[in-house]
């Protein structure tokens, strides 16, 4: 009889393996899918520059360098090859944390060393205010739909979501600093290049983060409103449970997915908004480094941002790519 039961349970096991081997693949692809978006906004922006009127060469001279001086620096620079083949070499060195060379003669993962944690730090910290801010307004609306919260929270979250990052920067700069001196106006920074108060953190995260709150608190009251007609919370107001417990425990659950989908996509609203409200603020951040990048043409650098912020989005959307399919596992 032991025999036969064990022999009975083992095929109901044996899918487990197989369902990881799917996961995996399906991981792959996705990976796959984000390296393959990246490239070709990497192409896009090597040909972007070389369409722009003048060249690294040129927008580096000095003034009174000759004209040969010029034609030298430039095939040095290897601007005198096709584009296509520049990027060619550029992405086959990428894989190995090669990002290139300056045109000033300037590795461009030491130009990135410490302004591009500088702004990671700003945006996963905007990132980690816009989420909270986000869940409580929207857990806040839904507790009462239709009520006067509801309304309130719905009325300025429209209005945070169409506010321009520097239209929010101008504002915290005219009421924090000037009017009310709580905070100060620009960024000092430290002698390891970092900020050197975290004070100098406040307004430029509440720049990046008030419009993306704006944003996913209404992902997050839409979300719990199309749960709330779900059978299983129907079922849940049915059993006499409070409107928080049937909110928190049955209906914040299956919105995750909408959710995490939401706040994924607003990363790259955050390091794309973070290069305006970096130069508001003086912030030691890639957004300096990214206008001074454009001005001279300097393709290794900015391909070089691009990289490093493009594989920041791809892994949050990554991640939230994994909460979808774990809570539609769940919940089928």
């Amino acid at each position: 009889m032991r025999e036969g039961a064990g022999a009975a349970a083992a095929p109901a096991a044996a899918p487990a393996p197989r369902r990881a081997l799917r996961a995996a693949g399906r991981v792959g692809v996705v990976i796959a899918k984000r390296a393959l978006m990246l490239s070709v906004l990497l192409a896009v922006v090597f040909a972007a520059i070389e369409l722009l009127p003048g060249d690294a060469a040129s927008a580096t001279s000095e003034r009174g360098e000759s004209a040969a001086d010029t034609t030298a620096r430039r095939h040095l620079l290897g601007l005198d090859r096709p584009v296509w083949e520049r990027f060619l070499d550029w992405m086959t060195a990428l894989p190995t944390g090669d990002l290139g060379t300056s045109a000033r003669g300037e590795r461009v993962t030491d130009l990135l060393a410490a302004p591009f944690p500088n702004t990671l730090l700003l945006g996963t910290i905007a990132f980690a205010v816009t989420l909270a801010a986000a869940l409580a307004l929207g857990c806040w609306a839904a507790v009462r739909p239709g009520g006067a919260v509801d309304r309130i929270i719905g009325f300025t979250s429209g209005i945070a979501l169409a506010l321009p990052e520097f239209v929010v920067s101008i504002g915290l700069l005219l009421v924090l600093s000037l009017w009310t001196g709580w905070l100060p106006a620009v960024t000092l920074t430290a002698p390891d290049g970092s900020p050197a108060s975290w004070t100098m953190l406040v307004m430029p995260v509440l720049a990046l983060a008030v419009p993306q709150i704006g944003w996913n608190a209404r992902i997050v009251r839409g979300a719990l409103a199309d749960q709330a007609r779900a059978p299983h919370v129907a079922a849940a107001r049915l059993d006499g449970l409070s409107p928080r417990r049937v909110l928190l425990h049955h209906a914040l659950p299956g919105a995750w997915p909408a959710i995490a989908t939401g706040a994924a996509t607003s990363t790259g609203m955050l390091l794309g908004g973070a290069v305006v409200v970096e130069t508001l603020f003086n912030y030691p951040g890639v957004g300096t480094v990214l206008s001074g990048a454009v001005t001279d043409r300097d393709t290794p650098v900015i391909a070089g941002v691009l990289a490093c912020t493009g594989a920041v989005i791809s892994l949050v959307l990554l991640g939230a790519d994994l909460v979808r399919a774990r809570t539609s596992g769940a919940h089928p």
